[in-house]
């Protein structure tokens, strides 16, 4: 019996531990799930172990444990596959929306309904089902295996990093697989290569030392909250492209075969319009909607606040206003150098009449995987065989700091082998999950270890 034929006649039985894992509500962010999250470390250990991975581990952290196994059976000479997933997951309580209990799982039409199914537990699960109809019956997967599944992505990952940071010679692998993003649609596979990277900062404008009285001081003081909003409005150029010297200067530029790969996932505008309710599209000219949001760099004016702001009037010029801004960065970008460049244009154009502040929150580098890699064509005909179709291409506008630190630390490409689709309601109520994508990213996980050990 080959591995495809082991998840073909057990697959009930492994929807039925799916749905087992489940139902324990590992809520990440909330203390009296704490156990809850602990429970579900140890449950997916023991079935780690019981597949015949060796090594297996509940490692804590500050917090959430990371779940770590390895199978090292195939040998040196061949690849190892470091396999990454979360077991944490959103709160959910069906007063939310939900039309059944989030952690009661239910089928319905074809899909399993329930917190984590598919965001990530579903995804992860299929990796983990995979390495066991490959180790059934005395057999041996192609590669080496190693798994890391933590229990805080849901909180920003705090402790990962610096585990793998520590731990880079047990992490050693020749590629990262993540599943946990969607595809188009169940019949379109997809692969996320490029990922944006983010720069956050707060800008503060200080004018006078206290608030005062418009009328005593109105005409006199250079309002901070009217001097921010002149600083803004100079960040972009009225067509809208950035307009910090620099910016744009590591921008690698798209080439024609990424272009024609993104046009075929790329938004219309219809749908663009119906998505967002704007009365237009905005943004750098000479890019398409989707390449503006997954393929360039972006700055955004994410919060404003100063003065009064509640209910009545307060004639008051106040003593300062703010401004939360972000950049979303693509391949190439430092975000060190962007902070320090929008940093340099701020002061140099903030009035004299007042002065401006710049506070770094924070950054994560953005990250891109060679289309043309040997890992990214064992994934190209993994799903070839596992779908059926030749998967698209998308550039992902939201940021994974994991995955930096994966090629980092590691210096390894990560490939974004999503199983789900685009619509399973993640951290939303009704997440879903399609049972028949579950068995076929079994397969595909089965396909790509195959793929690359050849």
């Amino acid at each position: 019996m080959t591995a495809h034929d082991f998840v073909d006649a057990h697959i009930e039985a492994i929807q039925q531990q799916f749905f087992a894992l489940l139902r324990i509500p590992s809520i990440s962010t909330a203390p009296e799930h704490a156990g809850d999250v602990q429970q579900v470390a140890h449950w997916l250990a023991d079935d780690m172990r019981r597949i015949g991975l060796h090594q297996v581990e509940v490692i804590p952290t500050a917090r959430h444990p990371i779940v770590y196994g390895e199978w090292l059976g195939a040998g040196s000479d061949k690849p190892t596959v470091l396999i990454y997933g979360h077991y944490d997951v959103q709160p959910a309580v069906k007063s939310d929306g939900w039309l059944n209990e989030p952690f009661d799982p239910t089928v319905r039409d074809g899909f399993v309904y329930a917190r984590g199914s598919s965001d990530d537990k579903g995804q992860v699960f299929a990796h983990v089902k995979a390495a066991e109809a490959m180790l059934a019956n005395g057999g041996r997967p192609p590669v080496n295996l190693k798994f890391l599944i933590e229990g805080e992505e849901e909180i920003g990952s705090p402790n990962l990093g610096a585990f793998v940071k520590a731990n880079t010679e047990q992490l050693k692998a020749d590629v990262c697989v993540i599943s946990d993003s969607g595809m188009p649609t169940a019949d379109q596979p997809a692969i996320v290569y490029a990922l944006r990277g983010l720069m956050t900062m707060e800008l503060i404008v200080h004018g006078p030392q206290v608030d005062l009285h418009s009328g005593s001081y109105g005409g006199s003081v250079h309002n901070p909250a009217q001097a921010l909003t002149e600083i803004i409005a100079q960040l972009h150029h009225p067509e809208g492209s950035i307009a910090v010297p620099g910016f744009y200067d590591d921008v690698l530029p798209l080439s024609d075969q990424e272009r024609v790969e993104l046009h075929k996932t790329g938004m219309s505008e219809a749908e663009w319009r119906k998505n967002t309710g704007a009365p237009q599209p905005y943004g750098e000219p000479g890019y398409a909607i989707h390449e503006r949001t997954g393929a360039r760099p972006t700055l955004e004016i994410n919060g404003l606040a100063g003065g009064y702001f509640d209910t009545g009037f307060k004639t008051v010029l106040p003593a300062k206003a703010w401004a939360k801004i972000s950049c979303r960065l693509v391949a190439n970008q430092n975000p060190e150098v962007i902070a320090r460049q929008v940093t340099d244009f701020i002061h140099s154009i903030t009035p004299s009449t007042v002065t401006s502040e710049v506070r770094l929150l924070g950054g994560s580098p953005p990250a891109l995987v060679d289309l043309n890699a040997p890992a990214m064509q064992a994934a190209i005909r993994a799903y070839e065989r596992g779908w059926g179709k030749r998967p698209v291409f998308m550039r992902e506008g939201g940021s994974i700091p994991v995955v930096v630190d994966f090629q980092k630390e590691l210096g390894i490409p990560v490939i974004l082998m999503g199983f789900g689709l685009n619509n399973d309601g993640a951290h939303g109520p009704n997440e879903h999950f399609k049972l028949e994508m579950f068995q076929k990213g079994i397969h595909t996980s089965i396909h790509f270890c195959e793929a690359l050990a050849q």
